[in-house]
């Protein structure tokens, strides 16, 4: 029996070379898996059929944007997944989710192996395969990039001389990756962190300088996930479709970060995410508002680890799916509506309201009516600072 692999196909030139090069090389089938995240660009029949010109034996193409915005997205939002305060986890997202269709597509077609199109330098190469080996650990992976020596140059030279229905004229100076959460770019002179990002470096956003009205947004809140843009009930791929292209047209969501990548590195990154960016800040400010401070304080912390896992590769750790739990259980009384402005480059939130608020206008108010017993306080102000008291006395005595 022949043997087959399934190979993560974007349809651009690497994967497309990847095809004939991997069947060169191990002899076997090569089945094209291509999953629709988000990204845009060409359709999903556009690129099937060029998986079977450039020799795939098969070529199979996969809707993925509900589940994406769904099973990805939301629990990304409901954690306010911001890695080093300011990458919301684009590429980090989508990984977890093609690695489950390379493993069912695998099983499907009695795969022995499958392939993907990573370097050694960056994080995702770590995100495919440790998924993979949880989802498949009888499945081999390969990386022609990383493991094979199929360079860039190799890989035009080889789509040149096979006669690849893909072009190899032009050659972006960027390497691009990008989905319904967000766009990555990285390379050419963004590898200089002195240079100031070039205006062909960004797709999803329009310059935050340009003159523009500002655009106000009502996002509605249900146990933590948005329902409802100004009173329309829409899907979380359509919330997130509709406020990438509001809020990228004031410039909200660019992100110029140098980061830590998992591999020991720093990377230079410019990122774009007018939508995640917009709908983290109406979260986030909700939260403020439903959250017991308690609750609201280890919240924080536990998104931390949550993005952290998720960064590095852990998506199907049990410590991720434990935090996952928490998420999903402090995000209970996390219902209500934000108000955003969005205009230059920034996600105001300048409105709030909740059923299940714990703001209490009696209770903060300096006004006449307040219900607050500021008798209590001179109490609790000594009780509350008498541990360090103490302990500042004894640092005295011991000083003396």
């Amino acid at each position: 029996m022949t043997q087959r692999i399934v190979l993560a196909y974007s349809g651009g030139l690497d994967t497309s070379v990847a095809i004939g090069w991997i069947a060169e090389r191990t002899g076997a089938e090569v089945i094209a898996l291509a999953v629709d995240v988000g990204q845009g660009g060409e359709d999903l029949e556009t690129i099937r059929q060029r998986a079977l010109a450039c020799g795939a034996a098969e070529s199979v193409v996969a809707d993925a944007r509900d589940e994406f915005a769904t099973d990805f997205c939301m629990p990304a939002l409901r954690a306010n997944a911001l890695y080093m305060d300011r990458y919301p986890l684009v590429s980090a997202l989508s990984r977890p989710l093609i690695a489950a269709h390379l493993a069912t597509v695998a099983k499907e077609h009695g795969a022995s192996m499958v392939a993907h199109g990573c370097t050694g330098k960056g994080n995702d190469q770590v995100r495919f395969e440790v998924g993979l080996a949880c989802l498949a650990p009888d499945v081999k992976v390969i990386a022609p990039v990383r493991d094979s020596g199929m360079t860039r140059d190799k890989a035009i030279a080889y789509a040149a001389e096979k006669g690849l229905p893909i072009s190899v004229t032009s050659r972006s100076p960027y390497s691009i990756d990008q989905n319904l959460w967000g766009r990555s770019c990285e390379t050419g002179h963004l590898e200089d962190i002195w240079e100031a990002p070039h205006d062909d470096v960004y797709g999803y956003s329009s310059d935050p300088a340009l003159p523009r009205e500002p655009d106000e947004v009502v996002v509605s809140f249900a146990e933590g996930t948005p329902v409802a843009i100004d009173d329309r009930k829409l899907s979380p791929l359509e919330i997130i479709t509709e406020l990438n292209e509001r809020a990228g047209m004031h410039g909200i969501g660019r992100v110029d970060l140098v980061e830590d990548r998992l591999v020991g590195i720093k990377s230079r990154e410019i990122y774009e995410a007018p939508g995640a960016i917009a709908l983290i800040s109406a979260h986030t400010e909700l939260e403020n508002v439903c959250l017991e401070r308690d609750l609201a304080r280890f919240k924080r912390q536990a998104g931390q680890r949550w993005t952290e896992l998720v960064y590095d590769g852990l998506w199907f750790s049990p410590l991720r799916r434990a935090l996952e739990a928490f998420m999903d259980e402090a995000s209970r009384h996390v219902t209500g509506d934000v108000r955003l402005r969005l205009h230059g480059g920034m996600a105001v939130v300048t409105g709030r309201r909740s059923p299940a608020g714990l703001y209490d206008y009696g209770l903060a108010t300096y006004d006449t009516g307040d219900s607050f017993d500021q008798g209590l306080a001179k109490g609790f102000v000594e009780l509350w600072g008498l541990p360090s008291k103490i302990a500042a006395d004894r640092d005295r005595q011991a000083a003396s």
